[in-house]
């Protein structure tokens, strides 16, 4: 069964959207550590937390929000954004997340990323594949570099990498739908890796699709606060799967 992980971007105190990843197109949704709780309280297990100021200012910046939810909820979260060197990802462990998703660490200093794999394993270590046509994208979105998507995942995976959420930028917000052929190729070529699809979720049955061609995981932001996917639907989908 494929496993639904909701989005909680942050910036200043909020939780927020943005349409690929453009700050300047941002939408407020409230208070993340309210909205934390009406996921569990819908038996949502899981939870994606983007620090979008940590990833702008290229350090962590909104840890207390963590660390807030962390304590006052069940939920299972993995955190991004602003993971720039040791000492950010000890405060990201410290204040309560179980995992901790690193992307442009991972394409800019390769032997941090790796000695973190190493000093916490690669259940706790998720790598941040995102995309854009085919090439992975780094610094909030903003650059675009030339390693291809699939050699970049591919390299990782030889030094120990488990998980990878893969984001498609120019679906991200956009509600129309994610990459799903890109998304079914990936697992084919490689059925062992835990793959946690994101971007352009739009409606029940695209998670439904991708549940069914084996993807493991699933992020849903957008659809989620534009009542897109109902909290009691994603419930009873959860409930009916057990």
């Amino acid at each position: 069964m494929i496993e639904i992980i909701p989005a909680i971007d942050i910036i200043e105190g909020k939780c927020v959207r943005l349409t690929r990843g453009d700050y300047g197109h941002k939408k407020e949704y409230g208070d993340p550590f309210e909205m934390a709780q009406q996921f569990e309280d819908h038996g949502i297990e899981r939870l994606h937390l983007v620090d979008l100021d940590g990833a702008r200012e290229k350090r962590v910046v909104n840890y207390r929000i963590l660390e807030k939810i962390a304590s006052h909820t069940g939920l299972v979260i993995d955190a991004g954004g602003g993971l720039r060197s040791d000492k950010d990802v000890q405060i990201v462990f410290e204040s309560g997340a179980r995992m901790v998703t690193g992307g442009s660490v991972a394409v800019k200093d390769r032997s941090m990323f790796l000695r973190w794999l190493k000093q916490y394993g690669a259940e706790r270590i998720i790598l941040g594949a995102d995309f854009r046509s085919g090439k992975i994208a780094v610094s909030g979105w903003h650059e675009t570099t030339s390693l291809d998507l699939n050699e970049f995942i591919s390299a990782y995976r030889l030094d120990g990498i488990t998980t990878a959420i893969c984001t498609d930028i120019d679906k991200d917000g956009m509600l129309e739908g994610p990459s799903m052929d890109t998304y079914k190729e990936m697992k084919a070529s490689d059925p062992g890796l835990n793959l946690v699809a994101s971007g352009g979720i739009s409606k029940m049955e695209d998670i439904e699709l991708l549940d069914e061609s084996g993807i493991d995981g699933v992020i849903v932001g957008k659809a989620i606060y534009e009542h897109k996917i109902g909290l009691k639907i994603i419930e009873t989908y959860i409930l009916n799967k057990a």
